[in-house]
């Protein structure tokens, strides 16, 4: 019976350690690792949402096939992630309905009932900024590749992680663009900017403000309206009667499509208009007010490339789930923010949460390994990437943006005065 007993124990014990072996295994080669992705797929950013979901279910297949082809992008030669013995990714996408509340709850069913190892979104920043605070909470780490409201990564987050440029960095562009288009002979002095008043747009308007007080250049005209609002009329009658020189619109997909109908109504058109992304890059803008609005600049990290590079083969398989629409930058930032996020699962080789934010502090991507046109992608203590970096680009004849500075990245030269319709 004693020696029963013994034999007993060392089963038990066998039995232990073989389970934890398994579940050791099984950290280490799941047949799938999932990801949620917060994204407005109704509301008034529905085609934003839709049109990053298509980006991300792109990013998807690239990683699960490893049919290669795409340079030095990491994952795109081996089927799946390597790091967990070929395990595929999936996706599980939660509709925020541009509601904040409903964006926190969409990432508190992500983690606890979907059971994903990591979370991305949400586009708006004040959604990204509830999403976010519910991963800190539970210890799940969070890449986001497009929200720029500069508090994000001010809150003293651990496992929060931003992969594009910041309200900063847009802010100096905007500031050196004006600069050079002065010393060619373009009126700038007189700078209006007009936001919406979410966190997105009051956080940016405050940020490019105090970047051009900083620099000698004040903002003449403060304009905020509340988002998804059904008439400017009377900001842009405000513009007509202070005639600012530069016009720097903040603003979503619904809201640009309605400024640049109200302008063509009311027969305004500012020297010069820079748009800050977001609903400007949008191709349902494009598609509803490109030609309302041709001779407008935006800003951009993302170029389609030539005929055979990376970035055109990832467009060409992104349009077959886009309807036909091409990379904008705000669905190839997400797309990029992704990839950064699935090369730390890889390079973590588990999906411990633990792991996946360490492997994710330890990133130094170069600029050969993404789709951006990024110096790179590293981290500081704050999660904010140091290496984001962008242009100014500009519709011209057509319905397509164009780079045209700085002008060593330039296809064109800026073209001037501001044409709109």
């Amino acid at each position: 019976m004693a020696f029963k007993h013994i034999v007993g124990l060392i089963s038990a014990a066998a039995i232990s350690v073989a389970l934890a072996g398994a579940a050791s295994a099984q950290d280490q080669s799941a047949k799938t690792v999932k990801i949620g992705m917060v994204l407005p797929l109704s509301g008034n950013a529905a085609s934003a949402g839709t049109h990053g979901k298509a980006a991300i279910e792109t990013a998807v297949e690239i990683i699960n096939s490893g049919s290669g082809g795409f340079g030095n992008l990491p994952l795109t030669n081996n089927a799946g992630l390597k790091g967990l013995g070929g395990a595929k990714l999936e996706v599980v996408f939660a509709d925020n309905q541009g509601s904040p509340a409903v964006g926190q709850n969409q990432a508190l069913r992500l983690i606890t009932e979907e059971k994903v190892v990591a979370l991305g979104g949400a586009y708006q920043s004040g959604i990204t900024l509830t999403a976010s605070a519910i991963a800190e909470k539970y210890g799940i780490p969070f890449v986001n590749g497009e929200s720029v409201a500069a508090n994000l990564t001010e809150r003293g987050f651990k496992w929060f992680f931003r992969v594009t440029p910041v309200a900063s960095d847009f802010a100096k562009i905007y500031l050196e663009f004006l600069k050079d288009m002065k010393a060619n002979g373009i009126k700038t002095d007189n700078v209006a900017i007009v936001h919406e008043n979410t966190e997105y747009g009051t956080s940016v308007a405050s940020v490019i403000t105090s970047v051009f007080k900083d620099n000698g250049l004040s903002i003449a005209l403060d304009i905020p309206y509340a988002a998804n609002t059904t008439d400017v009329q009377s900001q842009v009658l405000q513009l007509k009667d202070k005639k600012p020189d530069v016009v720097i619109m903040v603003s979503y997909t619904s809201d640009a499509i309605l400024y640049a109908k109200t302008m063509q109504a009311l027969d305004y058109k500012p020297p010069m208009i820079i748009a800050d992304n977001s609903g400007f890059s949008d191709p349902s803008f494009i598609k509803t007010a490109g030609k309302l609005t041709q001779g407008l600049f935006n800003r951009s990290s993302f170029a389609i490339g030539a005929k055979g590079t990376p970035t055109f083969l990832i467009n060409e398989m992104y349009k077959k789930k886009s309807g036909g629409d091409d990379l904008d930058d705000t669905a190839a930032r997400q797309m990029q923010g992704f990839f950064v996020l699935a090369e730390a699962i890889d390079r973590a080789g588990s999906t411990e949460p633990a792991k996946i934010q360490a492997a994710l502090k330890a990133t130094d991507l170069k600029p050969d390994q993404l789709i951006m046109g990024y110096k790179g992608v590293k981290f500081d203590d704050k999660g904010q990437n140091v290496l984001a970096a962008g242009l100014v680009i500009q519709l011209q004849d057509g319905e397509n943006y164009t780079p045209v500075w700085p002008k060593q990245l330039a296809k064109t030269a800026p073209a001037f005065p501001y044409k709109g319709w």
